[in-house]
């Protein structure tokens, strides 16, 4: 009977999940078509086109140490798991004692016993056992969803270190061409200047606008290596040889349309705003096992097998021998532990609640801003591109002025600092542009199936 009644009482508070504290709508959230697959439902291997992305994805995701801690904090909790349920069930043991003590009479008593043990087993009538052990699986919970959440964001990060290497190589190419480009015009201006055709400060202009366009090759050769070696942390090993090709940088903007929908439905398929509600759950049991502190525990002992004050006759017959011990203990006087306890307990669930709330939030904004990059680079690229166009025409029409004496090498100077500018802009544009794209895939929930 005690025991159909242990499962019968809970003292901790009914959970209901608070409201989420942002707008009912998304910012800059542009329609889309209802067949469109949700980010949550969508593999990164169908969203991700570049072979190569996804074969350095597939690496990480054996590889990356970050994400093999993440799934052992689950193994970890799963084990503590384990513990808190064992703990609403008795334990039995196996032993064999011996005792031995003086009598009054200055003889020896002694027993030997041996037999099965139930020692201190807690009838759980108030649910502080169950309390303790609902807190644990919600833990393991968080931390299954704290390992989506680990995988979504190295998923993100390795596509947006890969678009920054494709990017530095863009760069560097447009650089190198560049640098080649002026020393073509330096060795003119040399040869005008011995000739007489050019004065020295040409000549100067030139070779300084050499010298600008070999450091800027020092400088992104400089960060290619240290975005290859991100990526190689990333991806927890050294990268393989036989990586295929990766796509143009261009390419890399033109990712799967993904729908918005609504906050409400978007927010709760983010594995980090569950974490935090699976710990906000935890914290809720843990007031449920400190208000059970407050009311009577009963434990149980017993033991039945064999007793005998003579160990060589312990194991004959009629020797069996059996103890049932009950105990009940009702706090009376504790210094305020146990009040302190549940103040602390409730502390802990408007502490989770804050932090709940905090991550949706956080997670709003994320989207929000996401949105906001999808609503106006695109316009910002077409702009860019337009650009680069008027820049490359300016420069050709002012080199030709030059070579006819109708302008000063210093328009020429000018137009060629703006169109290494425009060529840089827009190379930066659509790296910004793609891993846009790929963080709003992943601040709606994509990247862990």
């Amino acid at each position: 009977m005690l025991a159909l009644l242990a499962g019968c009482a809970n003292l901790a508070p009914n959970y209901e999940r608070p409201a989420a504290p942002v707008a009912a709508q998304f910012p800059a959230a542009a329609a889309s078509a209802a067949s469109t697959t949700p980010a949550a439902e969508l593999d990164w291997q169908a969203f991700f086109g570049d072979e190569r992305l996804k074969r350095l994805i597939a690496l990480a995701l054996q590889n990356n140490r970050d994400l093999r801690i993440a799934a052992l904090n689950i193994e970890a909790t799963r084990a503590q798991a384990q513990v808190r349920d064992a703990d609403r069930w008795p334990t039995l043991n196996a032993g064999l004692t011996g005792s031995r003590q003086p009598t009054a009479s200055g003889g020896i008593n002694s027993l030997y016993t041996a037999g099965f043990q139930v020692t201190a087993y807690e009838i759980d009538l108030f649910g502080r056992l169950r309390s303790l052990s609902d807190a644990a699986a919600a833990q393991v919970l968080a931390s299954e969803e704290a390992r989506k959440a680990v995988q979504i964001s190295l998923v993100s990060a390795l596509a947006a270190t890969h678009i920054a290497l494709t990017a530095d190589d863009e760069l560097l190419r447009v650089t190198q061409q560049t640098v080649a480009t002026r020393e073509d015009s330096l060795r003119l201006i040399k040869l005008r200047f011995d000739n007489g055709a050019s004065s020295e400060l040409d000549l100067r202009q030139a070779e300084s606008l050499l010298e600008a366009a070999r450091v800027s090759l020092a400088q992104l050769t400089r960060q290619r290596a240290l975005d290859e070696n991100a990526l190689v942390l990333l991806v927890g090993q050294p990268l393989p040889a036989d990586l295929p090709a990766g796509s143009a940088l261009e390419a890399a903007t033109s990712l799967p349309e993904l729908p918005v929908g609504l906050p409400s439905e978007v927010l709760t398929r983010r594995p980090d705003v569950r974490q935090a509600e699976q710990q906000l759950i935890a914290a809720n049991a843990n007031i449920g096992a400190a208000r059970a502190a407050f009311f009577p525990r009963i434990t149980l002992t017993g033991s039945a097998g064999l007793a005998s004050g003579h160990l060589s006759d312990l194991f004959k017959s009629g020797s069996s021998a059996w103890s049932f011990a009950p105990q009940l203990l009702q706090p009376v006087f504790d210094a305020g532990r146990n009040e302190g306890n549940l103040q602390l307990a409730k502390a802990n669930r408007d502490i989770a609640v804050a932090q709940y709330e905090r991550a949706v939030q956080s997670a709003f904004r994320e989207v929000a801003d996401a949105l906001a990059g999808r609503a106006t680079l695109g316009e910002q690229l077409r702009a860019q591109q337009r650009q680069l166009e008027a820049e490359r025409t300016r420069n050709r029409l002012a080199e030709l002025r030059y070579r006819n004496g109708a302008s000063s090498y210093l328009e020429l100077l000018d137009a060629q600092r703006s169109l290494f500018a425009a060529q840089q802009a827009l190379v930066q544009g659509q790296a910004q542009s793609a891993q846009n794209l790929a963080t709003l895939y992943k601040v709606l929930g994509g990247g862990w199936r």
